[in-house]
């Protein structure tokens, strides 16, 4: 059973558990991006998209059928996303990078907001939207001629150019996912932040690190399938949790995150 808290009380409890943690893994999903006004993948189709499915958009086969179309959209969210300022949230969880002995962050969004705030160790599950590969060679392509193609073209193949972004269909980097688990599974401390506990493998990631026996904290303003299996769950936003719990941490008492406990 969870021990529940507002995001104005944090148990002592959850300050001690994090205190003694030697190895912190955690989970971020759109809820946290969303606090800096970065609109959920469904919540972007709006005005001219809005008669669009994001199957329709998110899709190989979408992008095969008019990858023109699907460009765009892709270009006019990159516009959305550049808008957006990382939040105390993202900020919290870079602060806290620094405290612990050993710290992996794992996001499902693909904003590089957490990048922008500081973070450093970060596991990206369903890619990135700033970066482009090759349709065909699936390799990250960082220039190509400016010949006003649209999408342009691979200046090694020739293939088109996509957004390295997870679509519908499609199975997670392999190299992520599997970093992912070992994090899941080596640390003593998991916490879920702004995710739904819904799309899997992302989903599974909680699990695994309490059937190694980690402690797991949940931090979400509303109840997931997750709640009621984590150690301890504080209602909230990351926005306001999360610098709570960092200012509730006695500085002089964490280890510093400049040795190896490899």
């Amino acid at each position: 059973m969870s021990q529940q808290a507002s995001s104005s009380l944090i148990s002592p409890k959850v300050i001690q558990a994090l205190r003694s943690a030697r190895y912190v893994a955690v989970l971020t999903g759109a809820g946290v991006s969303a606090e800096s006004g970065v609109p959920t993948f469904r919540e972007a189709q709006m005005g001219l998209w809005a008669k669009y499915n994001p199957e329709a958009l998110a899709t190989p086969q979408a992008f095969q059928r008019n990858p023109t179309l699907v460009w765009e959209w892709y270009a006019w969210r990159r516009q959305l996303v550049g808008q957006a300022k990382a939040n105390a949230g993202h900020l919290a969880l870079a602060e806290l990078e620094k405290l612990v002995p050993r710290f992996t962050l794992i996001t499902q969004n693909v904003d590089e907001l957490h990048q922008q705030a500081g973070s450093s160790s970060v596991i990206e599950l369903h890619g990135n939207l700033n970066r482009t590969i090759c349709f065909s060679e699936r390799k990250v392509v960082e220039s190509w001629p400016e010949t006003g193609d649209i999408p342009p073209r691979c200046p090694n193949c020739g293939s088109l150019l996509r957004p390295d972004v997870v679509w519908f269909g499609e199975t997670l980097p392999a190299e992520a996912l599997s970093a992912a688990f070992n994090a899941a599974e080596q640390c003593d401390l998991f916490m879920s932040i702004g995710t739904s506990a819904l799309v899997h493998p992302a989903a599974s990631l909680p699990v695994a690190a309490l059937e190694r026996g980690a402690i797991l904290v949940e931090i979400n303003p509303d109840t997931t399938p997750l709640t009621s299996h984590a150690t301890y769950a504080l209602r909230g936003p990351a926005g306001q949790v999360l610098p709570q719990l960092l200012e509730a941490l006695p500085e002089a008492n964490l280890s510093p995150n400049h040795q190896n406990y490899d």
